[in-house]
């Protein structure tokens, strides 16, 4: 079974988009985009600096429009019910996730990400915060300690993986006092404690922003961040994605249910890498492939062709 992820913020690099352009219709369909959230997608994407895209509210629609670029590359949306056994996302990737499972239109998707960027981008200038990558340890030694020091586990990665999130005196204190068995502490490129209550206003930002949006029940299994459930109304989908900006993302859970469910193959879309390499780690026996460029397609449509024969077999549940 065949298992399609979208990669979450953090992941942007400056330029990354600019092979993507010279497909066909690519850069098109990024102006139409661009068009619709009023944010320069093509620029972004291919000019601007590490710090330009480093900004919340430029980051978010980023990611998403690559993530839904790429796979709109990679597969036709009539059939990637067909050939894709489950669909998730790590963080804002849930919102590429919901319109690549038939919840919201590519449209609808990139505008509640462009409102939600700028609602975490704002609820971020309050109190100066971040996260940061904990690499090695145990959960049941790491959590604690995080607590101890005011921060919150906001991702619980899995695979020796846990990211911290609070103010930048916590994160300090972090750096300093590292929970036993942490081998390193890396600071994320991200502007604020996203999955933490210091989000909370974002929340209510996106409660306004979904009102009288009409969600579709998903074709395909969609797996949930809160809790690695397989989610199967349209509705609870987006309800799961409001309230998500202020509650941690258990993609620990969600490489579980994968496995739960049977995933033989595990593509990650532009621009991946750090999804496949946490599934590596956590999925022993998956074949992993990120999209980095175009010039990863041809391997993906190999691995599709491969491990996509019984996902119609497992309709969403």
């Amino acid at each position: 079974m065949l298992v399609l992820v979208a990669p979450g913020q953090g992941a942007q690099t400056p330029g990354f988009l600019t092979p993507w352009l010279d497909l066909p219709g690519a850069a098109d369909r990024l102006r139409e985009w661009s068009a619709a959230i009023d944010l320069d997608l093509v620029h972004y994407g291919t000019n601007a600096d590490a710090d330009e895209i480093r900004d919340t509210a430029v980051a978010q629609p980023l990611l998403v429009a690559s993530a839904l670029l790429s796979a709109r590359q990679l597969l036709a949306p009539e059939v990637l019910s067909a050939r894709v056994g489950a669909i998730g996302g790590h963080s804002v990737g849930e919102l590429a996730a919901a319109a690549l499972s038939g919840v919201i239109s590519d449209t609808d998707a990139l505008r509640l990400v462009r409102r939600r960027g700028l609602a975490m981008a704002e609820a971020a200038a309050v109190t100066e915060t971040g996260m940061a990558a904990l690499l090695g340890g145990d959960a049941e030694v790491v959590v604690p300690h995080l607590e101890k020091l005011g921060l919150t586990p906001a991702n619980v990665n899995g695979a020796g993986q846990i990211v911290a999130a609070g103010t930048a005196a916590q994160l300090a204190a972090l750096a300093e006092d590292k929970p036993e068995g942490t081998r390193k502490v890396v600071p994320l490129k991200v502007a604020g404690a996203f999955h933490t209550h210091h989000m909370a206003p974002a929340v209510a930002a996106l409660e306004a922003a979904v009102d009288g949006l009409v969600p579709a029940d998903p074709h395909t299994r969609c797996v949930s961040n809160k809790d690695g459930a397989v989610v199967d109304s349209g509705k609870d989908v987006v309800a799961r994605l409001v309230g998500q900006v202020a509650n941690p993302v258990r993609w620990d859970l969600c490489m579980e249910t994968f496995q739960r469910l049977g995933a033989t193959a595990l593509i990650e879309l532009a621009p991946g890498g750090t999804l496949t390499g946490l599934a590596k780690r956590a999925m022993p026996g998956v074949k992993t492939l990120a999209l980095k460029t175009p010039a990863d397609l041809d391997a993906a449509r190999e691995l599709i062709a491969e491990h996509s024969a019984d996902a119609a077999a497992n309709p969403a549940e």
